[in-house]
């Protein structure tokens, strides 16, 4: 039996977690993200604590096949960071950087990208080869798998999603420096603002104008309690959201769209609501499970970046390859909506 580390390195915290070559998750801990000095601890600091866990188990090296790691910024097939603004980092390949702090084979992926990975193997996207991936939290990310491949695009910057203009006429700029992006309607800030908008607007009763400081969770709350502004909000997240994956999926069109991230805790409201927005031929008869936020999805994407997954688990071959051959994963069927957990928030970020 083989094993790997799967890392998703964030601007707080490092998790890291330890697998076995079937992708079964057998311990995880968390580290801090040391981001002075240009985040130039960051790395050392990984694989000290990768070093650490190997000598205090007393794993042999041998055993080992790699490390994944999840980075938050653009990164290219080879593993060259192209910025990571909020660790401090400029241009390098961190593939090559950790490997030579640690002495093994490290494959490295853009976050929402291995995230993605990881819902494809072991997710809501299992037993299928086309998959959308979207996160809709503080922001709104993605992955794209197509025809059994994660798509990196040529710098890195594939499935930025989030950036998708919906809204022309637009005031307001989004982060990125674009008006109108997905990320201002979709995600929970910009819920929250579409909602604040909303009530500016009208003098209509709401229990949200109650709120001290409002949340995409009253939001939701409210509606589900039947509170008439809430409910109208809403719908026009639905309206953008619909339209977005709808252009989405006009391009990829995928079997499963996967959605994460503390939105996605509002449970089956959420896909109803998107689901009545099914206007498109390419997005009919796509399924919408929910992601368990439960499982380390990023490290187990990041470990799915270590092998040659055609007999479901991972293998040293990978390594003579040039390409990442995540193809021919039908073992399971896909995931019924209705099993998931849906109903309980745990948060939005």
């Amino acid at each position: 039996m083989k094993y790997g580390f799967g890392i998703d390195l964030g601007g707080t915290t490092v998790k890291i977690a330890y697998f076995d070559e079937t992708g079964k998750m057998l311990d995880k801990w968390e580290i801090p993200t040391v981001t002075a000095d240009g985040g130039s601890q960051i790395l050392p600091d990984i694989a000290a604590s990768v070093k650490d866990y190997l000598v205090r188990h007393n794993i042999p090296a041998g055993d080992i096949l790699g490390l994944g790691i999840g980075v938050p910024g653009p990164v290219n097939a080879k593993g060259v960071v192209n910025k990571c603004v909020n660790l401090g980092w400029g241009v390098f390949n961190i593939s090559d950087t950790l490997s030579s702090l640690t002495g093994f084979p490290v494959k490295a992926g853009n976050d929402a990208n291995v995230a993605a990975l990881g819902e494809f193997w072991k997710g809501g996207g299992q037993g299928c080869d086309n998959m959308v991936f979207v996160t809709l939290g503080t922001g709104v990310g993605g992955g794209i798998v197509v025809e059994g491949n994660l798509l990196h695009g040529a710098h890195g910057s594939g499935a930025e999603i989030g950036h998708l203009v919906l809204n022309r006429d637009e005031t307001v700029k989004c982060n990125c420096g674009k008006y109108g992006c997905v990320e201002q309607y979709c995600s929970a800030t910009g819920i929250v603002r579409l909602a604040k908008r909303h009530l500016e607007g009208t003098d209509a009763p709401s229990t949200l104008r109650g709120a001290e400081n409002l949340t995409c969770k009253d939001i939701f709350d409210a509606a589900k309690d039947g509170d008439k502004e809430a409910l109208t909000i809403l719908d026009q997240v639905y309206r953008y959201m619909g339209e977005f994956l709808a252009n989405v999926c006009s391009v990829v069109n995928p079997e499963v769209v996967v959605i994460g991230g503390g939105v996605s805790k509002a449970g089956q409201v959420l896909i109803d609501g998107v689901a009545l927005e099914e206007t498109y031929l390419p997005v009919q008869g796509i399924t919408y499970p929910l992601s368990d936020s439960d499982t380390f999805t990023v490290p187990e994407g990041c470990v799915f970046l270590l092998g040659d997954h055609r007999d479901n688990s991972l293998d040293s071959r990978f390594w003579q390859e040039p390409f990442i051959p995540v193809s021919n994963i039908r073992s399971r069927a896909l995931v019924d909506i209705s099993l998931l957990p849906g109903n309980s928030w745990l948060g939005v970020r």
